[in-house]
């Protein structure tokens, strides 16, 4: 319910003093609309909306990172790179064939979270190859990284093995034939090994888990005929081994601060707002594809212009890989066990729901963007997401522009908390999430990728 921004009196100040650029603020009767007030729950609302000002957002994002650990310095990693330029190259050449792999070659396209499961195993496997190779020179850094890379695609993605073989003849074009060409192969291939054979019945794909919840208020239920999708992603063995992030679920449907959430994505999340920009509209729609395969586009062209070393460069993937698998293991466990029902379900029961806050749609209310089957407690866009900015801005800081390509379209970001926060909103203006499913999606996104930092050195 509540993030660990929306608890501070000072973030609330800040955010009672900057406007909303929504068009409403719903504070319900009897509750006080100062950031001053005391923090129960129905006493909340003003500072738990984030101002839609690029520099007022950004104070508040930084705010809530100032006991982070600082980033590692750009030229320092730039400077570290003993293993060679073509190393570093190679790594990120074979991220950008990941995706070409996974979201381009394979049908049906697999959806982000597993996207971003076979991405995990690639860039663990990769990272632990990098590490294990580098004492033994550039170009076995440089072919262990490849054939790592290349094995683990290869494993799971038949379709696209004569594509990876050439890839990989590719790579290894540029390392001279000799001891630490085959010795840096071995290495790699090691490394592929031990993933793979770690990962023998984790738990991918078993069709025999089902979501299955009876009718009731607050229930997710799927479409007549329809199921919970990838249901199976809620029990996956974890790729790293770090505890679960405790949240206090959604806001109980009588409260005020459930009022608060379903009148806001009522009024700027339907196919028809009125009180909803045309850049809302546009930013909701922009990120209504695969966050996974865009971030990590963006990332790896960032990264051809501003190289890092080798080491930092595998670890970096390996960090943003696994902190964004474990998050949404996690958040698929809370959409099975919690089953919280999407704002369109609740629109429709608004009658019923037994609190007084949450006015009835005058028409049928329709999202903007369509929702995926799965319910909506916590985002499954804030676990790609939140990983992946706080991973980054821990080894890079919060100033990395990135270039998004989405659907043919293009948005440029100075920053990774410009970032987040309109990924964040996009899920609200989209009709597809409560404002708190976004909160707790970034709570838990962020304590994950802290946790991941510590468990991959």
């Amino acid at each position: 319910m509540k993030s660990h921004a929306r608890t501070t009196k000072a973030a609330a100040a800040a955010l009672v003093a900057v406007p909303l650029t929504l068009g409403l603020l719903v504070v319900p009767t009897g509750t006080a609309a100062s950031g001053s007030a005391d923090t129960r729950a129905g006493c909340r609302l003003v500072p738990r909306y984030l101002p839609h000002t690029p520099d007022a957002v950004e104070g508040w994002f930084r705010s809530c990172l100032d006991r982070r650990p600082p980033p590692v310095s750009r030229s320092a990693t730039r400077g570290a790179n003993p293993e060679g330029p073509r190393a570093s190259a190679v790594a990120v050449e074979w991220q950008q064939t990941a995706i070409r792999t996974i979201f381009a070659e394979t049908v049906p396209t697999p959806a982000p979270p597993v996207g971003a499961m076979y991405l995990s195993f690639m860039s663990l496997a990769v990272h632990d190859a990098a590490r294990r190779a580098q004492r033994l020179g550039s170009h076995a850094a440089t072919a262990a990284v490849a054939t790592a890379a290349h094995d683990v695609l290869h494993e799971y993605f038949p379709a696209s093995r004569a594509g990876l073989d050439a890839d990989l003849v590719a790579s290894l074009g540029s390392v001279p034939d000799g001891r630490q060409e085959s010795e840096g192969a071995r290495v790699g291939e090691a490394a592929a090994d031990r993933m793979i054979a770690s990962r023998v019945g984790d738990g991918r794909g078993d069709t025999t888990v089902v979501y299955a919840k009876d009718p009731g208020l607050g229930v997710w239920q799927p479409a007549a005929g329809g199921v919970m999708a990838i249901a199976w992603l809620a029990f996956l063995d974890p790729v790293v081994d770090v505890p679960s992030v405790v949240l206090d679920g959604h806001d109980p449907i009588g409260s005020p601060a459930y009022a608060a959430d379903y009148e806001e994505v009522r009024m700027v999340g339907s196919a028809d707002s009125q009180v909803r920009t045309d850049e809302q509209t546009a930013i909701a729609r922009f990120f209504s594809r695969n966050p996974v395969l865009e971030y990590r586009d963006a990332l790896c062209r960032y990264l051809e212009s501003e190289p890092l070393g080798l080491l930092p460069t595998t670890r970096l993937f390996a960090r943003i890989d696994a902190a964004q698998v474990t998050a949404f293991i996690q958040t698929w466990r809370l959409k099975y066990d919690v089953g919280f029902w999407r704002p369109f379900q609740a629109i429709a029961a608004a009658e019923s729901d037994g609190n007084p806050g949450t006015l009835p749609h005058p028409a049928t209310w329709v999202p903007l963007v369509n929702n995926p089957s799965y319910s909506d407690y916590t985002s499954g866009h804030a676990a790609a997401t939140a990983p992946f900015a706080a991973v980054l801005r821990h080894t890079l800081g919060d100033d990395v522009p990135l270039l998004l390509k989405s659907g043919g379209l293009e948005r440029p970001y100075a920053s990774l908390s410009a970032l987040e926060h309109d990924a964040l909103w996009a899920r609200v203006w989209g009709g597809l999430h409560f404002r708190d499913a976004m909160d707790d999606g970034y709570l838990l996104g962020h304590t994950v990728a802290d946790q991941v930092i510590g468990a991959i050195r």
